[in-house]
């Protein structure tokens, strides 16, 4: 293709690199951006009351009539999970493998916005034309089928992105990555390689998939009692793998956890799952079978609070109970800033009298990474031989190894990009550099908000649930500057009143003396008067407590 000297390539994320999770990647050359997937991430601990984290779109908003389209790679959350509320604001057609499409329609449907989001089916095969970009696809293995990478050709040249992948050489559902497509593409030329950096620091090959069957079915065996495996719900190939075993040991299968219950329907119903006819069973009825014929596929491998597996080992689950005996085997990994959660299921469920197999795959057997390691990830660089490589998915210290990676592998280390979320790449008549900042960060969703809680909430959330708060109720008379009633101190989370009556009564006297005196200096604003009265008892309730309570005063005048 021809170059335009006035015209760059710019690449950039919006979420996906430095961080776990949120994936979102804009490719922009003139007037023509393709943006892909569109992810969440689940928040940290210090996100207070926030559900999850989308990526700031507004750089996309501001220029929707350029967007071309979202391609998406796979259907994990991390990939689809921010559509529903990115599509509100961006009213752009998208694009999909059949069973991420059936992933992201239930979710659209969910948000009733089905009818007014243009979907768009493709396969490995499928070359689109988006402006002056042409993407076509290919075939990579993953935890979840129908996985793709794209390509995309613009005029200053090709731009690859791999999605989530490993090299599995006999994966579940017989789909290979396609060796062939890629280096097909490295021979054409790959100006700038974005690729997957999730297990850059473990050595080696990542397993296959299909070992975790065999492990699964010999645990099924030996367990004498029910058997509970949880895990991703979208890790199609484990749950696959799952009934399986199942089938292989005689035993029912009943399926917990609302998205584990979607997913199976979905990819049952779109041919992803073969489920032989009777296998599965009603949760209500494990409880009328002999235990050691039953499965129960549960979510929860992350130890999240409100998942069935959480609840069933606090034993608050309606439907089932953990009997000591069972089998407990939690098939993943736990994502960084989960072990402390996972950990203490597990402990829960020990104390429940289960036995529990946990714990990386290489120890228990029965999870292998969906992620490739380092020597795959040498492979891909080699089949791509790009001039330029951005390492993406993942946190810094993941990106910064994968450098090292593409280093060892000949890439030059002026030639390597490690960025930040909004750091742009920009590439003009084949050089390199990097750009402008775009806006980006964090949109945290609180229940149907979106966006409307920021980092000033969140401090206030946070100071509440350290040390509490005080409400102080006052009514002063407005004809005769005085205090008609009050101050009456409420305490909630800061101390116990009953215990600590001496101190609120000084505290009440502070705020008195502090009201009285501005009033006797003719401060009447009610401004100043909340200000003084929440830097006077402040001061006093740090020197008495070290602690720092939220003080809210509410000043009425009658």
């Amino acid at each position: 293709m021809s170059k335009k000297n006035n015209e760059k390539l710019s690449v950039f994320a919006l979420g996906g690199v430095g961080e776990i999770g949120k994936n979102m990647y804009v490719v922009q050359y003139a007037n023509d951006i393709v943006v892909v997937d569109a992810g969440l991430k689940f928040p940290e601990e210090d996100m207070l009351g926030i559900d999850i984290v989308i990526p700031d779109i507004s750089y996309l908003v501001e220029n929707q009539d350029k967007v071309r389209g979202i391609l998406l790679t796979h259907g994990h959350e991390d990939h689809i999970g921010g559509l529903p509320y990115i599509l509100k604001q961006l009213k752009v057609p998208v694009y999909g493998t059949k069973l991420t499409l059936g992933l992201v329609e239930a979710k659209l449907k969910e948000a009733n916005m089905l009818g007014e989001t243009k979907r768009i089916l493709i396969n490995a095969d499928s070359e689109l034309q988006l402006g002056t970009i042409k993407a076509s696809f290919f075939k990579t293995n993953h935890s979840i089928p129908d996985s793709v990478g794209v390509c995309l050709d613009t005029p200053e040249g090709t731009v690859v992105h791999t999605g989530d992948f490993k090299f599995d050489q006999t994966p579940v559902n017989g789909q290979y990555a396609d060796l062939h497509r890629m280096a097909e593409i490295g021979r054409k030329g790959v100006l700038m390689l974005l690729s997957d950096s999730t297990n850059a620091e473990r050595p080696g090959f990542t397993g296959s998939e299909r070992s975790v069957g065999a492990e699964l079915e010999e645990v099924f065996r030996k367990a004498r009692q029910r058997v509970v495996v949880a895990t991703f719900a979208s890790n199609i190939h484990r749950i696959q793998q799952v009934i399986d075993a199942a089938e292989s040991t005689h035993r029912k299968v009943t399926v917990i956890g609302r998205s584990m219950v979607n997913v199976v329907t979905i990819a049952s119903e779109l041919g992803y799952l073969n489920i032989p006819e009777g296998m599965l069973i009603e949760p209500e009825e494990v409880n009328r079978m002999a235990a050691d014929r039953v499965v129960i596929l549960s979510t929860g491998s992350q130890g999240e609070p409100m998942s069935a597996l959480t609840r069933m080992a606090r034993s608050t689950h309606r439907k089932v109970d953990i009997l000591p005996g069972d089998t407990v085997i939690i098939a993943a990994t736990p994502i960084p800033g989960n072990e402390k959660f996972v950990g203490r299921t597990v402990d829960e469920l020990f104390r429940l009298g289960a036995n529990v197999i946990y714990g990386p795959g290489s120890v228990s057997g029965v999870h292998v990474s969906g992620h490739g390691s380092q020597e795959e990830l040498k492979l891909m660089l080699n089949l791509m031989k790009p001039k330029y490589f951005m390492p993406i998915h993942g946190e810094y210290r993941m990106l910064r190894q994968h450098g090292l990676l593409a280093e060892s592998v000949g890439v030059d280390k002026e030639d390597i990009f490690i960025v930040d979320i909004g750091d742009t790449v920009e590439v003009q008549n084949g050089v390199a550099r990097r750009g402008a900042k775009v806006q980006s960060g964090n949109v945290l969703i609180d229940g149907l908000g979106v966006g409307d809680v920021g980092n000033i909430v969140l401090r206030d959330r946070k100071l509440l649930s350290q040390d509490g708060i005080l409400v102080v109720v006052v009514t002063l008379s407005k004809q005769e500057g005085n205090i008609l009633s009050g101050p009456d101190i409420i305490s909630r989370g800061f101390v116990y009143v009953r215990e600590s009556e001496g101190l609120l009564d000084e505290a009440n006297r502070i705020v008195t003396g502090t009201l009285n005196k501005l009033m006797n200096e003719n401060v009447n604003e009610w401004a100043s008067l909340k200000t003084h009265v929440k830097d006077a008892l402040g001061r006093f309730l740090y020197e008495q407590t070290r602690r720092r309570p939220m003080i809210l005063p509410i000043i009425m005048e009658v």
